[in-house]
């Protein structure tokens, strides 16, 4: 995984997920593989893991003056999830 740089007009990540659907299989797996990397590029930039049984995975991006922006992740890849990452970060 390239570093992602979090920051700029984006404030907070936040990951919504099921601990058991298969529908948060890839965000399960892209949390395992890339959220230590991507922490340890952005160590004060807050990035929040929400779990909840039995709801549908999406990924929310504050900015600043309060806009905010999210997209479902449900039955994405871990890379996909990662390209969000970075869309948003843009």
């Amino acid at each position: 995984m390239s570093a992602v740089r979090l920051g700029g007009r984006l404030k907070e990540l936040r990951i919504h997920l099921c601990q058991t659907s298969s529908q948060s299989a890839g965000v399960r797996e892209f949390i395992q593989k890339s959220y230590v990397s991507l922490k340890k590029a952005n160590p004060t930039f807050p990035i929040l893991i929400r779990e909840c049984n039995g709801i549908q995975p999406r990924i929310w991006a504050r900015y600043e003056k309060g806009e905010e922006r999210s997209t479902p992740l449900t039955n994405m890849k871990a890379d996909d999830v990662l390209n969000e990452v970075q869309k948003l970060a843009k």
